[in-house]
């Protein structure tokens, strides 16, 4: 009887950790990570899962003439954003991961 005492443990623990995995993840999902290119002339706004919501151009990168640099630099500060979402996500996330013993999380 005393293996259910240590199973009942573990499954507290279980239950703790879902529940901190879940609460990281909807902070994840609330986040919004900015980046910009350019010198700030192209920003993008990312969730933390990587989704855009927003981009913001100053009317001078805004050259008929040159589209190929303004799509350059949107698809730089998109990048951007994604990159910093991820690593902040991987941030939030690691420990948890670790915690439930799962390889390649940490």
């Amino acid at each position: 009887m005393k293996n259910l005492g240590g199973m009942g443990n573990i499954m507290k623990q279980a239950r703790k950790l879902q529940e901190e995995l879940e609460k990281a993840q909807a902070e994840i999902a609330a986040m919004k990570v900015d980046a910009s290119a350019g010198g700030g002339m192209v920003t993008a706004t990312v969730t933390g899962q990587g989704q855009l919501v927003g981009l913001a151009l100053e009317k001078e990168v805004v050259d008929p003439e040159d589209i190929d640099m303004l799509t350059d630099l949107v698809i730089a500060a998109v990048q951007e954003a994604q990159n910093k979402a991820q690593a902040l996500s991987q941030e939030r996330l690691g420990p948890l991961a670790q915690g439930m013993g799962l390889p390649g999380m940490g």
